[in-house]
């Protein structure tokens, strides 16, 4: 028991680093080349801060261990808002402004509806992995497309000028791509270690492998978004802590869960539709009541409700802990 423990905590401090590393690569690469800081924000920051669940979940499908790759993803979605967003905010509370978040709230809203009416047969098919993915590059031609226009037409967002600060002093492209190139093989080589020792685990303790995904899994392949999200609010980069999350859950829900079941169907127990995913559209909507600016009043996530989102998040753990040894 105790190697697959250490195989877990090395695995994730690995992928946690190498995603970091990734990120930083990936992204002062893109500004050598003049990509704009908007399209850096939501498809390369995307992509990176969701590359452990993307390998992850590739990873355990292809190994035959689908509910680690579907636990991974929705359990990356419940800890990204009710524990991170809400640590985040109770930390230093969240102001929103952006015209980007505006359009991406209900964006995500959406797809995570779709999502549970994929789900309502207890299953996601080969054709439902398709149309998430489908969904996802049309998603990622049009904010590429956006992107674009606005770079030729110059439109105020608090979320790219945070985006532009924050990778304003690029390393050098040559370094960037050694890191890029590095930081993949480690996220890799790492999550095979972190596959092998949760099944592991899972088999040991007599739990389902969806468990394991949807806590210690889904807790550790959120860590980058954790700590970009904590360090943007703190420097005042309130759009752009938002932004990781809602980009993230979007991305997982999405091409996570997309990839996975392109890779391996996936029979899913009843008790994902009826638990999980109620827990993350509630959060998802939760979102709206707290951090959406109705009636032009400025959007804002205070420390209560960070409070709150933190405690519906360790409720629903203790709800998982309570099924896995009932």
């Amino acid at each position: 028991m105790l190697l697959p423990v250490v195989a877990v905590v090395s695995g994730l401090l690995v992928l946690v680093w190498s995603a970091d590393r990734f990120v930083d690569g990936a992204a002062s690469a893109a500004r050598h080349f003049n990509v704009p800081a908007l399209l850096i924000g939501i498809v390369i920051i995307g992509f990176g801060t969701s590359a452990p669940e993307m390998v992850v979940s590739a990873l355990a499908s292809s190994q035959g261990n689908p509910g680690i790759a579907l636990g991974n993803a929705y359990g990356s979605n419940i800890t990204n808002i009710g524990l991170i967003l809400g640590i985040t905010a109770v930390l230093a509370p969240i102001a929103v402004d952006s015209q980007v978040l505006r359009r991406t709230l209900p964006l995500l809203t959406i797809v995570t509806l779709l999502s549970a009416v994929l789900m309502l047969d207890d299953n996601i098919s080969r054709i439902d992995a398709i149309i998430l993915l489908v969904l996802f590059a049309v998603l990622m031609a049009l904010t590429i497309i956006q992107g674009m226009k606005d770079q030729k037409r110059p439109v105020h967002d608090a979320w790219a000028d945070d985006v532009s600060e924050a990778t304003a002093h690029p390393m050098p492209l040559k370094t960037a791509i050694i890191w890029v190139v590095v930081g993949l093989i480690l996220l890799i080589a790492s999550s095979r270690l972190l596959v092998w020792g949760a099944v592991t685990i899972a088999q040991s303790l007599g739990v389902s492998d969806l468990i394991i995904g949807l806590t210690i899994i889904a807790v550790g392949t959120s860590l980058p978004e954790l700590a970009s999200s904590i360090i943007a609010a703190r420097k005042g980069e309130h759009d752009m802590a938002v932004g990781n999350i809602l980009g993230s859950n979007l991305f997982n829900t999405l091409a996570v869960v997309g990839i996975a079941g392109a890779i391996h169907p996936m029979a899913v127990g009843h008790e994902v539709l009826t638990r999980d995913m109620l827990v993350m559209v509630g959060l998802t909507l939760s979102l709206f009541v707290f951090g959406f600016g109705f009636k032009r009043r400025q959007g804002c996530i205070n420390r209560w409700e960070g409070a709150i989102l933190v405690a519906v998040y360790l409720m629903y753990t203790a709800w998982l802990v309570r099924t896995a040894f009932a």
